[in-house]
């Protein structure tokens, strides 16, 4: 394993423009602001005036536009929109109309986790920032979805009781204390503000209550919209920009509304070898990641296709290891088509999860692969059916804002 080699070295290797719209202190607001600006939703900058591209990409500005300083929020106003009501945190629904219980897609998402960025100014901004999740709020409510026609998931920060059902106590106890301290690092590519530990509590409250509605019925199907990412957090450390481990918290989620098997199918580039290590020994939840290893050359090493589990749960964690970048849609479909779906048809799961890193996608400047939204879709469209539909999709890594 190449743990001196961080994302952040691999990032700042590259030669990419300067990002001056560094988001680092933009604070969320309760009421639209209107300005003359709109905001790029491939590169993220801040455009002033009636130009039509973008000053720093070239983007046109009607491919996604955001008017600077209001995002797709659960806490909007719903008169306009399709949903008369929300899901409490509790995952009780109130004033649905019973029109609106049949909206097949829940989100969550929360203005707040915009807050956890990094402090320290580099040559070049971090690749996991909130300017990812400003961009997909942006596309969402520009195409009248989010808010709109999906569900929203009041947002509520993870007790410690659901944490320490994944992590260790002294690891909990490690991030929470980041909101006494202005600026700091877990590893030198994981940062934290004193408004990350908030964040991330609030990422997993999101996945766990998105888990609960799902497989209760209350909605069909869901979208965690949230950061930090969570699939490189293990039982006792943070690392790889992740904190805590959304998809495990989401999955245990699950298991207490009454979920037998869980799947979840991780085509993050990355290997999540936080979520095997915390599901390595367990034989009611079924781990299949795809990722691109390298003989463990690519960051973070694990994933080989040799790691199966352990402790009587062997055959419970399947990886497929790329040995190259470069690979794309029809790579993904085939292993989809002869490996993952075979595999999850057999262990019949009761709920679906989706670790939703898009870092494999076209022009992405860390995964170096080839997948494109067509085959994302496909992927996608194949898990769908798995567990009757009760499917929920976690954002996970993916650093070019037009794509993920």
């Amino acid at each position: 394993m190449h743990g001196d080699l961080t994302f952040q070295d691999m990032y700042n290797n590259m030669e990419l423009l300067e990002d001056e719209d560094d988001d680092s202190d933009w604070e969320p607001v309760a009421e639209p602001v209107e300005m003359i600006s709109w905001f790029c939703t491939n590169c993220t900058m801040v455009n002033l005036g009636d130009i039509a591209h973008c000053d720093l990409c070239g983007e046109h500005k009607t491919s996604g536009i955001l008017k600077h300083g209001f995002l797709a929020s659960s806490k909007f106003p719903q008169e306009d929109s399709h949903i008369d009501g929300k899901i409490e945190a509790n995952g009780n629904v109130i004033g649905f109309q019973q029109s609106a219980l049949s909206s097949p897609t829940a989100v969550g998402f929360d203005e707040r986790m915009l807050l956890h960025s990094e402090i320290e100014m580099k040559s070049h901004p971090h690749p996991e920032r909130p300017d990812r999740l400003r961009a997909i709020a942006a596309s969402l409510a520009t195409a009248g979805i989010f808010p709109g026609r999906c569900q929203a998931i009041a947002a509520r920060e993870i007790t410690r009781e659901e944490l320490e059902r994944v992590h260790s106590v002294e690891h909990i106890q490690t991030v929470d204390f980041t909101a006494n301290i202005f600026s700091s690092y877990f590893t030198p590519d994981t940062y934290a503000n004193e408004h990350s530990a908030r964040a991330a509590r609030l990422a997993a409250g999101l996945c766990a209550d998105l888990a609960s509605a799902i497989f209760s019925g209350r909605a069909k199907n869901g979208f965690a919209l949230v950061r930090p990412p969570g699939h490189h957090a293990g039982v006792k450390q943070a690392m790889g920009f992740c904190l805590h481990n959304n998809a495990a918290v989401a999955a245990l989620a699950a298991q207490v509304a009454g979920a037998k098997r869980v799947l979840i199918v991780d085509w993050d580039v990355h290997h999540g070898n936080g979520t095997q290590e915390i599901f390595d020994d367990n034989k009611s939840v079924l781990y299949v990641s795809l990722h691109r290893h390298e003989d463990g050359k690519f960051y973070p090493g694990t994933g080989a296709a040799s790691e199966v589990g352990s402790k009587g749960a062997e055959g419970y964690c399947v990886n497929i290891p790329w040995s190259c970048g470069g690979v794309g849609d029809n790579d993904y479909i085939f292993a989809f088509q002869h490996v993952v779906l075979p595999i999850a048809t057999e262990f019949a799961p009761d709920f679906t999860i989706i670790s939703a890193g898009f870092d494999a996608a076209r022009g992405d400047p860390l995964g170096h692969c080839d997948v494109t939204p067509v085959g994302y879709a496909q992927m996608t469209d194949m898990l769908s059916n798995i567990s009757g539909g009760k499917l929920l999709v976690i954002l996970e890594g993916g650093f070019v804002t037009l794509t993920s």
